[in-house]
């Protein structure tokens, strides 16, 4: 964003520093916490945003579609607030399994293409309080539609099985220009939602970039004072930087971990 090249270096310019970089109150705690502070820059706010915009509160059952870094942070962001059932949906069996290493529900969206009645299975009605979409436009379908590309599913889906009056976290990104997409419409950001049944259930949207400074302290303490267990909820996996683009291609086939760049090797294993 605003046109800074590069985050995958072993140096980088950080413009206006005073001001975006947070500062850690004691060096020694913060380098015994480094892998799970290292989440702060991007993942553990973004899925906290999302859990967060989302209206989870103590005992609220809550519904996080995708089960890759920021559906994992999500995931633990609403244990954290206080959710009483936490279900993650995805397609890939080792991410799925890593949400049910930290207490998570999971479904299994390759198997069934009815979302509300995988969810009456585990809470006996077919209905959350709250839904986090982190998946976004790279969405496919459910059931026999899970290897086509299908860029509105997750929207629908979480309205679908959101209860009336409920919010939808979309820390999931979605774009105006897509030339890869898989029709005019979705090469232009223009999906097929159905907002007629949002409206209906009078649902609110919460969208766009995580505002990261308005959570990055608050999840700081939390990590310092151990109440988050980010890095492991996410499996954070520390390589060196020649190592980052395999990093990229096991992430890009759905790899259950969260890469970490760590060229002085500074993180404890």
């Amino acid at each position: 964003m605003g046109g800074w090249v590069g985050g995958q270096a072993e140096y980088v310019m950080v413009p206006y520093a005073d001001f975006q970089l947070l500062k850690f109150p004691d060096k020694d705690l913060a380098m015994e916490k480094i892998l799970d502070l290292t989440m702060l820059s991007d993942i553990f706010p973004t899925g906290f945003h999302g859990a967060y915009s989302a209206g989870v509160r103590p005992g609220s059952t809550v519904y996080i579609a995708g089960a890759g870094p920021v559906g994992l942070a999500a995931a633990h962001s609403a244990q954290l607030l206080g959710a009483s059932v936490v279900i993650v949906g995805d397609l890939n069996p080792d991410r799925l399994a890593q949400a049910r290493s930290f207490g998570c529900e999971t479904i299994d969206l390759s198997k069934h293409d009815n979302l509300g009645e995988q969810i009456e299975q585990i809470l006996g009605e077919p209905v959350v309080d709250a839904a986090v979409d982190c998946v976004g436009f790279e969405a496919h379908g459910h059931g026999h539609h899970h290897a086509q590309e299908a860029p509105a599913t997750v929207l629908n889906s979480i309205m679908e099985v959101t209860q009336v009056g409920g919010k939808l976290g979309i820390p999931g990104l979605y774009v105006t220009g897509d030339p890869g997409g898989i029709d005019e419409d979705a090469k232009v950001g223009s999906l097929k939602i159905r907002f007629g049944l949002g409206w209906a259930k009078a649902h609110t949207f919460v969208t766009g970039q995580t505002p990261v400074m308005r959570y990055h302290r608050w999840l700081m303490n939390l990590i310092l004072h151990e109440k988050a267990q980010i890095a492991k909820a996410v499996n954070a996996t520390v390589i060196s930087l020649d190592e980052a683009p395999k990093g990229y291609e096991e992430f890009d086939k759905g790899a259950a971990k969260k890469f970490v760049i760590d060229p002085h090797g500074l993180v404890k294993h």
